[in-house]
């Protein structure tokens, strides 16, 4: 029997992570399929389910879960129901969801009540804002975890999840990362129009327990890189309540110096990241991603407190203008030795050969809170 597993994405992030698990379960023999949700559907975001349609061989399915405006928990019922839905016709033999966003708090909640194998993938992390109590409610959701490093492990262990359900085999998306892009840096200029060859990256997304001074932080970060003189390529925020007011500061920034993207490729992405001077901002790519590639990171506010440490990362507060200007002088060009405490790039290897091992299906669906020690 060919054993069906179905992967949930529901933003440019998470797929990025998802594709090298998909891909590597896909030529181990699985039937792979892929839920596509969320920002990948709106427009506004890139409509990144294009990307995720260039898959070979894999079933793909699309559910429009959300309008613009849509807040969490509207967006989590709509979820509940269309995957509820589709879940009982598909009938996977296991879903892959990933991560803290309310697409995978849906999916994995349908999984738990309708006694689905559920894996959920990066347990286990801390962040400080409400996506850390999906993430830690998806767990214990999911019956099976593959969490980054020996710490996340620790964490979901201490949240009563069996140590034999826990696997630990790196960032996914380190894969990537850790081998060529396939692209030429000149061919990403050409492919998104960036017209400087010296350039740092910024991706500032919303943070939602902090909605009502997003504007006031997008506007000291953005106004202290616009005084650097520096050029930066902008990675648009995703849909999160707050990103309203950093898309209006956006807008004033000049053209001639802030290349605005609102998604990429992920190989264009990486080699983006390879190429770059710093980056700038509150997404885990600068805080996972950039540490693996050595390259300096300045992360800005809360939305990853706690979540690494690593030499080469650097954390203030958006409003700390002398923070972000020395940073930002000191900092530029740099390069560091790879940090490798999120894995070395073999997650999707070390994936499936976990999906091989025969017991790992025979594992009681019933959940137990298992004490440490």
């Amino acid at each position: 029997m060919t054993r069906h597993i179905l992967f949930v994405t529901g933003t440019r992030a998470d797929f990025g992570k998802l594709e090298p698990l998909a891909l590597a379960a896909r030529d181990a023999g699985f039937r792979v399929s892929i839920f596509i949700t969320g920002m990948h559907m709106l427009a506004r975001y890139g409509l990144t389910k294009i990307e995720v349609h260039r898959m070979a061989g894999v079933e793909v399915h699309e559910f429009l879960n959300q309008r613009a405006g849509d807040p969490q928990d509207m967006i989590l019922a709509k979820t509940v129901i269309g995957f509820s839905d589709f879940l009982q016709e598909l009938r996977p033999d296991l879903v892959v969801v990933h991560g803290d966003r309310v697409e995978a708090l849906a999916c994995a909640l349908v999984c738990a009540t309708n006694y689905v194998r559920c894996a959920h993938i990066e347990g286990g992390e801390v962040s400080g804002t409400i996506d850390e109590i999906y993430r830690h409610c998806n767990t214990k959701l999911a019956a099976v975890h593959f969490v980054s490093s020996e710490a996340a492990r620790q964490r979901v262990m201490a949240l009563g999840e069996p140590s034999e359900a826990i696997h630990a085999i790196g960032s996914p998306e380190l894969d990537k990362h850790g081998a060529p892009s396939g692209v030429t840096l000149d061919e990403v200029r050409a492919r998104y129009g960036i017209p400087f060859d010296d350039y740092g990256i910024c991706v500032f997304h919303p943070v939602t327990s902090e909605t009502a001074s997003m504007g006031d932080q997008a506007a000291s970060l953005y106004g202290a890189l616009e005084a650097s003189g520096r050029n930066f390529v902008l990675i648009l925020p995703n849909n999160d309540p707050g990103s309203d007011q950093i898309f209006a500061v956006i807008d004033r920034l000049p053209a001639d110096r802030f290349r605005r993207i609102p998604s990429m490729r992920f190989a264009y992405f990486s080699e983006l990241m390879k190429n770059a001077a710093v980056m700038v901002g509150n997404s885990s790519a600068g805080v996972r991603e950039a540490p693996f590639l050595g390259i300096p990171s300045l992360d800005i506010g809360t939305r990853q407190t706690g979540r690494s440490q690593a030499p080469s990362i650097t954390s203030c507060r958006a409003s700390d203008i002398d923070a972000i200007r020395a940073f930002l002088e000191g900092e530029w060009g740099r390069r560091y030795p790879a940090h490798t405490a999120f894995g070395e790039g073999r997650a999707a290897d070390r994936f499936v050969n976990v999906l091989m091992d025969p017991t790992f299906w025979e594992r009681s669906l019933q959940k137990e809170f298992r004490d440490i020690g």
